[in-house]
Parts: C-alpha cells; sequence; structure tokens
C-alpha cells in the first residue's frame, strides 16, 4: 500500500488525491533551461579563450554554480510540489506537505461548514485555483494551485452534504471524481 493509502484509518475511502497544479513548476524549468544555456555558453567560452592551466579551474565553478542553482531553483521546488498532498476521503480533508519538516492538517467532513473556490483569468486558462474551506477553525484555510478546483469544489461540497444527511461515501463517481 502506498501512500496516501498508508495514512486512512481502516474502512475509510480515498475519493480523491491530487498535487498541486503544474504551474507551480513553470519557473524551474525555465530557470534549468536558462542555466543549462549560460553554463554551456560560459563553458564554452572558456574552452576557448583560457589557457590551459586555469581552464579546468573556470571549468569547475562553472559547474558548481551551476548545480548550485538547479538544486536552489530547480530540485527544491520539484520535490516541494512532490511532496504536497491535496487527499479527499470520505470521512476528511487531508493536506500534507514538506520534506523535512512535514506538516499536515485534518478536517473531518462533519466540521466543514463552507466550501469556496476562487480562480481568475489565468487560473482559469490552466484550470487551476485557490480552495477555500471553513471550519470550525478560526480562520478560513485556503489551498492555491488546486487542479481542476471547480470539480474539487462541486466534490468536496456534495461529500459533506452527504456526511451531514448520512450518506457518506453513497452515490456513483464519474471518471473525473465527481457524483453523478
Amino acid at each position: 500500500m502506498g501512500y496516501p493509502e498508508d495514512v486512512l484509518a481502516p474502512g475509510e475511502q480515498l475519493i480523491l488525491h491530487r498535487h498541486p497544479h503544474w504551474k507551480m513548476l513553470f519557473w524551474p524549468i525555465v530557470t534549468l533551461i536558462v542555466a543549462t544555456a549560460l553554463a554551456g555558453f560560459a563553458g564554452g567560452l572558456i574552452a576557448r579563450k583560457t589557457e590551459a592551466s586555469a581552464r579546468s579551474a573556470l571549468l569547475i565553478t562553472v559547474l558548481v554554480v551551476y548545480l548550485v542553482v538547479l538544486g536552489w531553483r530547480c530540485v527544491a521546488p520539484i520535490v516541494s510540489w512532490k511532496s504536497t498532498h491535496f487527499i479527499i476521503t470520505d470521512r476528511r480533508v487531508l493536506v500534507r506537505l514538506g520534506v523535512l519538516t512535514h506538516t499536515g492538517i485534518d478536517i473531518p467532513m462533519s466540521r466543514i461548514s463552507s466550501v469556496q473556490f476562487r480562480h481568475g483569468l489565468f487560473d482559469r486558462m490552466l484550470g487551476t485555483g485557490t480552495l477555500i474551506i471553513e471550519s470550525s477553525s478560526a480562520e478560513p484555510l485556503e489551498y492555491d494551485d488546486i487542479p481542476a478546483v471547480q470539480q474539487v469544489h462541486a466534490l468536496l461540497y456534495h461529500q459533506v452534504f452527504d456526511v451531514e444527511r448520512g450518506h457518506a461515501g453513497r452515490g456513483t463517481r464519474d471518471d473525473r471524481g465527481g457524483y453523478r
């Protein structure tokens, strides 16, 4: 059994598991392309224009700078994206994030009082948005970059409504995770 199934309680059913939208990876990919081009250009320039005695040290410096930039601006955001989970079960909403410091929040369906979504023009074009969940906590919880936020909103709303009426886990889900 893999994640997130291993965090479920006995008898709890997984309804939806998503990572943030891929738009979070746009700038790391741009950074990868630009850094690779710059490192290649610098390496070629060093190989042509410098003496053999200084060439190795300069090429190693370019390589080290390139690897630091990749680790900081590319690998770290990708690992962060991959380790962020938005999960809906028939009993609760779970959010897990972090690599070294793992953070999580669980919201029982019975405690959710309101579900909203927000997305601007750019988010609508990409099919993403912010999901806002109001529960018994003081402040509403906002989760950015949820893919297909309107469908997730509808799914969560129906799940909360079913829990309130005592029909949790009933209904037929369609192929996009919504109810028919």
